[in-house]
């Protein structure tokens, strides 16, 4: 295999037109120098000088090689350049997976503030399911994963895992219903109400929250329908069918047939992380998203109920 360091010996003696003058450019002796290209020509396994005159003169093959030395100098150059803008965060790639109703509140503000800060970043933004953004994470197949975490916070080799936000769940109401001029509503009072359920029969870490928050309310909920999405859920809630439990990031959108209101006693909350490839945490383009993301989740307001 050709050395490059001795390829860089070889364009210098090339450049110089001697052993001599290239020694004497580079700081070394004239024997070490025939030391390192006649190594290099063992390597090529072909001769790379002739004599002419008092100095020398590449063959074919020593041209190529001293060509190919420039270009390697140029490329580990630009490498180093690189290496600089990526250690100081000023270019390369973060891939950042989400879930989708952190698509709507959470995501977008923290990518405009992200692109604002650092605009030479690019970044690769995927929705994935609730579970799928820390096993990308875990994979190395993604760099950040906002995720939801139960009961206990994940441990993973080479993830660290970082609590984002709590977010609370509110209680979705069709109009007319005779608990909606209240600001916050007791869990335990909703205890004979039938449910629109997306998580709670869910056995992941959405579903444990809601579990455990009923437990302690003293009440299991009878659940009338399921569905898969939140704005769905609001849709059977205003047609009467049942009250839902979303958490506040569902409710950007608020359909007119509802109202939204705060649950207390106790509020159910569910457990925003952000998870984290280990080998990349430190790295300044990471911190930056990381605060971006904390920045959105704390001035990430209340629900807007367009019943006041």
């Amino acid at each position: 295999m050709l050395d490059a360091r001795r390829m860089q010996v070889l364009r210098a003696v090339v450049t110089s037109g001697s052993v001599s003058a290239a020694a004497s450019n580079l700081g070394y002796t004239p024997s070490a120098i025939s030391q390192q290209l006649s190594t290099l020509e063992r390597e090529a396994g072909i001769a790379l000088l002739e004599k002419a005159g008092r100095g020398v003169r590449p063959t074919p093959a020593g041209t190529l090689l001293a060509e190919r030395a420039a270009d390697l100098a140029e490329l580990l150059g630009r490498t180093e350049i690189e290496l600089a803008d990526l250690r100081a965060g000023r270019t390369g790639l973060l891939r950042v997976r989400f879930f989708h109703t952190a698509s709507v509140a959470l995501i977008p503000p923290a990518v405009a503030k992200f692109r604002a800060e650092r605009p030479e970043v690019r970044l690769d933004l995927k929705m994935v399911d609730d579970d799928g953004g820390l096993g990308e994470v875990a994979s190395g197949a993604a760099d950040i994963a906002v995720i939801v975490v139960g009961r206990e916070a994940p441990e993973l080799r080479g993830v660290r895992v970082l609590e984002l936000v709590r977010e609370p769940y509110h209680v979705v109401l069709p109009k007319g219903h005779p608990m909606c001029g209240e600001e916050r509503i007791d869990l335990a009072r909703l205890q004979d109400e039938e449910w629109v359920d997306t998580v709670m029969n869910s056995t992941g870490p959405c579903g444990e929250s809601l579990d455990d928050a009923f437990a302690s309310a003293g009440f299991k909920p009878k659940i009338a329908l399921c569905t898969d999405g939140g704005y769905s859920a609001q849709g059977f809630v205003a047609a009467g069918l049942g009250i839902a439990l979303l958490p506040r990031f569902a409710l950007d959108v608020v359909h007119p047939g509802v109202v939204v209101r705060s649950v207390g006693r106790p509020e159910p909350v569910r457990k925003v992380y952000v998870a984290v490839r280990e080998a990349v945490a430190e790295q300044p383009t990471t911190r930056t998203m990381l605060a971006a993301l904390a920045d959105a989740g704390a001035f990430a307001g209340p629900a807007q109920d367009p019943a006041g």
